[in-house]
Protein backbone atom coordinates (compact mmCIF):
# COMPACT_ATOMS: atom_id res chain seq x y z
CA UNK A 1 0.00 0.00 0.00
CA UNK A 2 1.50 3.82 -1.40
CA UNK A 3 1.71 6.51 1.85
CA UNK A 4 -0.91 8.26 0.25
CA UNK A 5 -3.24 5.38 0.07
CA UNK A 6 -2.75 5.08 4.07
CA UNK A 7 -3.51 8.57 4.53
CA UNK A 8 -6.19 8.55 1.90
CA UNK A 9 -7.40 5.08 3.82
CA UNK A 10 -8.38 7.42 6.85
CA UNK A 11 -12.30 7.74 7.60
CA UNK A 12 -13.13 11.85 7.21
CA UNK A 13 -13.87 12.04 10.87
CA UNK A 14 -10.16 10.73 11.98
CA UNK A 15 -8.86 13.13 10.19
CA UNK A 16 -7.01 14.88 13.11
CA UNK A 17 -3.56 16.09 13.48
CA UNK A 18 -3.31 13.02 16.00
CA UNK A 19 -4.61 10.34 13.02
CA UNK A 20 -2.16 11.75 9.98
CA UNK A 21 0.46 11.93 12.53
CA UNK A 22 0.01 8.32 14.00
CA UNK A 23 0.03 7.49 9.56
CA UNK A 24 3.14 9.40 9.04
CA UNK A 25 5.14 7.12 11.81
CA UNK A 26 3.71 4.12 10.63
CA UNK A 27 5.35 5.06 6.82
CA UNK A 28 8.89 6.29 7.92
CA UNK A 29 8.87 3.44 10.64
CA UNK A 30 9.28 6.02 13.52
CA UNK A 31 7.85 6.81 17.18
CA UNK A 32 4.70 8.74 16.73
CA UNK A 33 6.35 11.46 19.22
CA UNK A 34 9.17 11.99 16.58
CA UNK A 35 6.54 13.50 13.89
CA UNK A 36 5.06 16.95 14.09
CA UNK A 37 2.93 18.95 12.13
CA UNK A 38 2.90 22.47 12.18
CA UNK A 39 0.27 25.04 10.59
CA UNK A 40 1.07 28.55 9.11
CA UNK A 41 -0.83 31.14 10.28
CA UNK A 42 0.29 34.57 9.44
CA UNK A 43 4.00 34.84 9.81
CA UNK A 44 4.32 31.81 12.63
CA UNK A 45 4.35 28.31 12.68
CA UNK A 46 1.60 26.81 15.18
CA UNK A 47 2.23 22.73 16.80
CA UNK A 48 -1.05 21.25 15.77
CA UNK A 49 0.74 17.91 16.99
CA UNK A 50 2.25 16.80 18.97
CA UNK A 51 -0.57 17.61 22.03
CA UNK A 52 2.28 18.62 24.42
CA UNK A 53 3.62 21.29 22.19
CA UNK A 54 0.39 23.26 21.22
CA UNK A 55 0.84 25.78 24.07
CA UNK A 56 4.48 25.79 23.95
CA UNK A 57 4.20 28.96 21.50
CA UNK A 58 5.07 29.40 17.98
CA UNK A 59 7.80 29.49 15.75
CA UNK A 60 8.21 32.75 13.87
CA UNK A 61 9.08 32.51 10.00
CA UNK A 62 11.86 35.12 10.56
CA UNK A 63 13.63 32.48 13.05
CA UNK A 64 16.39 30.10 12.13
CA UNK A 65 14.48 27.04 13.21
CA UNK A 66 14.42 24.41 10.28
CA UNK A 67 11.06 24.31 10.03
CA UNK A 68 10.46 28.00 9.74
CA UNK A 69 13.13 27.99 7.32
CA UNK A 70 11.23 25.14 5.63
CA UNK A 71 8.03 27.39 5.10
CA UNK A 72 9.76 30.55 3.47
CA UNK A 73 12.12 28.35 1.30
CA UNK A 74 9.33 25.78 0.31
CA UNK A 75 11.88 23.30 -0.13
CA UNK A 76 11.49 19.84 1.65
CA UNK A 77 15.22 19.28 3.41
CA UNK A 78 16.94 15.88 4.78
CA UNK A 79 19.15 16.04 7.62
CA UNK A 80 20.88 13.18 8.99
CA UNK A 81 23.45 14.60 11.25
CA UNK A 82 21.64 16.74 13.57
CA UNK A 83 18.30 15.00 14.45
CA UNK A 84 17.46 13.45 11.22
CA UNK A 85 14.41 15.89 10.80
CA UNK A 86 12.47 16.12 7.07
CA UNK A 87 9.40 18.24 6.60
CA UNK A 88 7.04 19.90 3.99
CA UNK A 89 3.78 20.60 3.28
CA UNK A 90 2.67 22.94 0.24
CA UNK A 91 -0.49 23.29 -2.14
CA UNK A 92 -0.11 25.06 -5.37
CA UNK A 93 3.18 26.70 -4.33
CA UNK A 94 1.14 28.02 -0.86
CA UNK A 95 3.06 26.80 2.55
CA UNK A 96 0.49 25.77 4.56
CA UNK A 97 2.25 24.33 7.02
CA UNK A 98 5.30 21.43 8.07
CA UNK A 99 5.36 18.51 8.58
CA UNK A 100 8.88 16.65 10.41
CA UNK A 101 9.73 13.53 10.97
CA UNK A 102 12.29 12.65 13.01
CA UNK A 103 14.72 10.10 14.57
CA UNK A 104 15.57 11.12 18.13
CA UNK A 105 18.38 9.33 20.32
CA UNK A 106 20.97 9.86 22.57
CA UNK A 107 23.56 9.43 19.68
CA UNK A 108 23.42 9.13 15.92
CA UNK A 109 24.73 5.83 16.08
CA UNK A 110 21.20 4.22 18.12
CA UNK A 111 18.95 6.71 16.05
CA UNK A 112 18.47 3.99 13.28
CA UNK A 113 18.65 4.22 9.94
CA UNK A 114 19.33 7.46 8.33
CA UNK A 115 16.86 8.70 6.41
CA UNK A 116 17.34 8.35 2.70
CA UNK A 117 16.27 10.84 -0.27
CA UNK A 118 13.46 7.89 -1.16
CA UNK A 119 12.17 8.85 2.12
CA UNK A 120 12.65 12.57 0.87
CA UNK A 121 10.67 11.91 -1.77
CA UNK A 122 7.40 10.04 0.03
CA UNK A 123 7.57 12.72 2.38
CA UNK A 124 6.85 15.54 0.17
CA UNK A 125 4.05 13.21 -1.57
CA UNK A 126 3.02 12.60 2.02
CA UNK A 127 3.22 16.58 3.14
CA UNK A 128 1.12 17.23 -0.26
CA UNK A 129 -1.73 15.03 1.01
CA UNK A 130 -1.94 16.09 4.21
CA UNK A 131 -1.84 19.72 2.83
CA UNK A 132 -4.81 19.04 0.87
CA UNK A 133 -6.31 18.02 3.66
CA UNK A 134 -5.75 21.28 5.93
CA UNK A 135 -7.00 23.62 2.91
CA UNK A 136 -10.20 22.05 2.73
CA UNK A 137 -12.87 24.12 4.55
CA UNK A 138 -13.37 21.71 7.36
CA UNK A 139 -8.97 21.53 7.84
CA UNK A 140 -7.71 19.12 10.30
CA UNK A 141 -6.40 21.96 12.40
CA UNK A 142 -10.21 22.56 12.90
CA UNK A 143 -11.42 18.77 13.16
CA UNK A 144 -8.52 17.90 15.94
CA UNK A 145 -9.68 16.51 19.30
CA UNK A 146 -6.99 18.45 21.50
Amino acid sequence: MSEIEQLAGLDSADRTPESICACVAKIFQVRETEVALLELSGRLLNFLYPAELKTAGAIPLSSSAVAARTAQTKRAELFNGFTQVKHFSVRNGEVIGVIQVSRKAPRPDAAGPDFTPDDLRKLQSVARFAGRLMARGTGIAQTSSG
